[in-house]
């Protein structure tokens, strides 16, 4: 893990667990994911479009078993459902955006139950500049509804009704690679969200992202 994201999320953990820490905690938190957001912005300038589909690692074990295109969509596609529809009780973005039409994507989920070849297809059809757009949207309204936070809602537990508004509006395959993931939200607090999936998890897809990266890179050289 990079030494420098590691800390700031070590950090941010420590002083999110007291309340008198609570606000530099969220102030370091949103210091490491300006941090991140600085690689991923780097993406769209330093990589084709083909290069976001491609996937140099098909049989890996791992993070970097994907397509950097659908690491991205994955990351925010969660970061969304889980901010506004568990968190903060209201429209997703990709929803009040129309960024389901701007992306020009055939799916509306986390995209986990897509298979190799399904991603690679998924990722060509995206459209760049709407996917990048779309993460910039995610990571504002993020921000935003981090600040207000109080204290107090850390330990608040998410409530029968949200588990069921997530179940409707479908963003969650049914897949078994993907159905998985509504039990493992809410079965966290607000503070465990926080730590996963809004720091941890873009540090997992941003790194295996860059290890694609690099290796699309040198493949080029030889």
């Amino acid at each position: 893990m990079n030494k420098e994201w590691s800390e700031l999320n070590k950090q941010m953990q420590l002083l999110l667990k007291k309340k008198d820490t609570y606000r530099d905690g969220i102030g370091k938190l949103i210091g490491l994911r300006n941090s991140i957001m600085k690689v991923i912005v780097s993406f769209k300038d330093e990589i084709t479009r083909d290069e976001l589909a491609a996937m140099p690692f098909p049989n890996a074990d791992g993070n970097h078993s994907t397509t950097i295109a659908w690491a991205l969509w994955h990351t925010f596609r969660i970061e969304d459902t889980v901010v506004h529809t568990l968190i903060n009780d209201d429209e997703q973005v990709f929803f009040s955006g129309d960024w389901q039409r701007r992306m020009n994507s055939p799916i509306i989920t986390t995209a986990n139950e897509l298979t190799k070849a399904e991603m690679t297809r998924f990722s060509e059809l995206l459209d760049t500049d709407g996917l990048f757009g779309y993460i910039s949207e995610v990571s504002k309204n993020t921000e935003r509804i981090l600040n207000a936070l109080p204290y107090e809602r850390l330990k608040e537990k998410i409530p029968p009704e949200r588990r069921e508004e997530l179940r409707k509006l479908n963003v969650v395959s049914g897949h078994e690679d993907a159905a998985w993931l509504i039990d493992y939200w809410c079965g966290k607090d607000i503070k465990g969200l926080i730590y996963m999936p809004l720091s941890r998890h873009w540090i997992m897809h941003t790194e295996a992202c860059l290890r694609i990266k690099e290796k699309l890179k040198n493949e080029h050289q030889t």
